[in-house]
């Protein structure tokens, strides 16, 4: 997805002008969400993805309730890793039953909330089957289960890696056919999900993923219930810097057709195959907008102050994960197609020199008043940065 409106030298959102967008959002700093480019990228999988795959949203990547509201109506399922997450996806028409709840460390207060709401309880650890199951009976409601398979695999290229060796997700795949064993007639057994690593733009990698996913799941088949839903994860990648190549669709849409046709809908015909996507369905259809408050000279380099940080876009300073610190892609939005002026960097106004936005980036000249935007702001913003710190007002988030 490429950012290219803009009306006389103003970026725009959803066909807004950005200094219109910031005067209805009453404030800066500010995320603005574009609901065509989140439809337009859905599309573009349903697209690639073959028949018989499902489509699901990991909510973690932005749970903001009115984006929740539109991705219902475009997608197939939520994935959720808290109550709160829980609590928003039921509150749209999406329903229970097509609703996951992975993560580690679930207390009895979410389990309960889970298996009395009726969404499939993704079985982190062995000791998680024995609460879920205290808890159905409780309920007198049979526990929805899967369980999610810590694969003997890691998968190459992952921004993050999320199975494969030692992990605190899943439980380790030659653990999994003595769970098997112990299940019995009191839970409500539907499948497996296995996600091993995240943010990969590497099309041949995700595909070794997915088969070998598959030859996992099909192993664990002989020994288990029969299979009625199978996640096979994400992990698509989105670019973040020049470098950084899109990933490619086409191929593993392919490598997904071929495994449907030759080996899941004949080995687990009762499957429901689903893809879990995050961060590449919205991430790239959100911005960061936040005011310059201050522009000054130290020995040399030029700072660009704003009124947001790393508070509200942790990632994007480098912080959350990143080995390598690299620029988002900026802009100044009332400045957009003039000739970039000598290198800046865009620092926030917290007490700390880690609150950084861009590091010696080419920008037009921006001056106080001007309103700078970091892309690709869709994803991991907001709800996975330390907004306390420093007790400045939290945001706000709009959808356009």
């Amino acid at each position: 997805m490429t950012w290219a409106g803009n009306r006389d030298g103003e970026l725009t959102v959803g066909g807004i002008p950005i200094g219109r967008l910031a005067a209805r959002a009453g404030s800066t700093p500010f995320f603005a969400y574009d609901r065509d480019l989140v439809t337009r990228r859905v599309a573009s999988v349903r697209a690639a993805l073959p028949v018989g795959v499902e489509l699901s949203y990991a909510v973690k990547a932005n749970p903001m309730p009115a984006l929740l509201q539109h991705l219902s109506g475009l997608v197939d399922g939520f994935d959720v890793a808290s109550a709160g997450e829980l609590r928003h996806a039921l509150d749209t028409p999406v329903p229970a039953a097509r609703i996951g709840f992975a993560g580690p460390g679930k207390t009895a207060g979410e389990l309960t909330q889970a298996v009395a709401a009726g969404v499939t309880v993704e079985l982190e650890s062995e000791t998680e089957l024995a609460r879920v199951r205290a808890i159905g009976a409780a309920l007198g409601v049979p526990a929805r289960i899967a369980i999610r398979v810590n694969p003997d695999f890691t998968v190459r290229g992952s921004g993050m890696r999320l199975g494969g060796g030692p992990q605190q997700f899943g439980i380790d795949a030659e653990r999994v056919p003595e769970v098997l064993a112990r299940l019995g007639g009191d839970v409500d057994f539907q499948g497996f999900h296995v996600f091993a690593g995240s943010q990969n733009l590497r099309a041949d990698h995700i595909c070794e993923a997915q088969r070998r996913t598959v030859d996992l799941v099909l192993g664990l088949a002989d020994v288990s219930p029969p299979i009625r839903y199978l996640n096979l994860g994400g992990g698509f990648g989105i670019p973040y810097s020049q470098r950084d190549r899109p990933l490619d669709l086409a191929p593993i849409g392919e490598n997904l057709a071929r495994l449907m046709d030759e080996r899941v809908t004949p080995l687990l015909p009762d499957a429901r195959v689903v893809i879990e996507l995050g961060r590449y369905l919205v991430g790239e259809a959100g911005v960061y907008v936040t005011r310059v408050v201050d522009r000054k000279e130290s020995r040399g380099t030029t700072f660009v102050v704003v009124d947001g940080g790393m508070h509200h876009q942790l990632a994007a300073s480098g912080n959350l994960g990143q080995v390598i610190r690299r620029n988002y892609p900026m802009a100044v939005a009332t400045r957009m197609g003039q000739p970039a002026d000598a290198p800046v960097t865009v620092v926030g106004r917290l007490c700390t020199p880690l609150d950084l936005l861009g590091d010696r980036v080419e920008l037009p000249k921006a001056e106080i008043g001007d309103l700078v935007v970091v892309f690709q702001a869709g994803a991991y913003g907001l709800t996975a940065s330390p907004t306390a710190f420093l007790s400045h007002p939290a945001p706000v988030e709009i959808l356009v």
